[in-house]
C-alpha cells in the first residue's frame, strides 16, 4: 500500500525502487531521522517517503552531500520536498497552493509546475485554477518561486519552493564535474 501522508517525492531508475528506498533510508538515518517511512507508488521509478525531519532541510543536506561527493548516491535521481498532501480535487489543490503562495513576495516571480500521474485531471485546468488567483508576476524561465503540484492518483503533493529545493542528482553531478 502506498504511503498516504508523505513529504518527499523521489524518482529513481525503473525497477530500482527498492534499492532507492534503501539508499534513502541510509541517508535519512545519517541526517538523524529515526522514523522513516517510504513506499512504492505503483509507478515505475517513483517513490514517496515521510521523514520526521524538515523535508526542505533534508533536500538541502542531500544537495550539499552530492556537491561534495557526487557519486555517493546510486539510486536516488531526483528528490522534491512536499509541504502538504491533499486529495486530488481541483479546489483542494488550489486552496493548498494559494495558502502557501503567501510566502511569495510582492516583487517576486513564480511559475506553476504540474506533474500528473494516474489522474484524469488536466495540467492546463490546474494552472488556470491557481495562477490567475496569485497577484504576482509569472516568470516561466527563471522564477523566484515554483508552485509545484504533484498529482499521484487520488493524492496530490503541493509545495511552494525555491528552484534549488528540487534536487536533481544528475544535474548536480554535471555541475560538480564542470568545476
Amino acid at each position: 500500500m502506498t504511503l498516504r501522508d508523505f513529504n518527499l517525492i523521489v524518482s529513481t531508475f525503473r525497477n530500482r525502487e527498492n534499492d532507492c528506498i534503501s539508499e534513502l533510508w541510509y541517508f535519512l538515518r545519517e541526517f538523524g531521522d529515526r522514523r522513516i517511512e517510504a513506499s512504492r507508488t505503483g509507478l515505475p521509478g517513483l517513490i514517496v517517503a515521510k521523514t520526521s525531519l524538515n523535508p526542505f532541510e533534508v533536500v538541502k543536506q542531500l544537495r550539499e552531500h552530492v556537491i561534495e561527493k557526487p557519486w555517493d548516491l546510486r539510486y536516488i535521481l531526483k528528490i522534491v520536498p512536499v509541504a502538504r498532501v491533499v486529495p486530488t480535487d481541483l479546489e483542494k489543490i488550489a486552496a493548498a497552493a494559494l495558502e502557501q503562495a503567501s510566502k511569495i513576495g510582492e516583487d517576486e516571480t513564480f511559475k506553476v509546475d504540474v506533474h500528473i500521474r494516474l489522474s484524469e485531471l488536466g495540467k492546463k485546468e490546474l494552472i488556470e485554477c491557481i495562477a490567475p488567483r496569485i497577484a504576482r508576476k509569472v516568470n516561466l524561465s527563471n522564477p523566484d518561486w515554483i508552485i509545484r503540484i504533484d498529482v499521484i492518483g487520488d493524492l496530490t503533493g503541493v509545495s511552494v519552493i525555491k528552484p534549488e529545493d528540487e534536487v536533481s542528482i544528475i544535474k548536480l553531478r554535471r555541475i560538480s564535474k564542470a568545476s
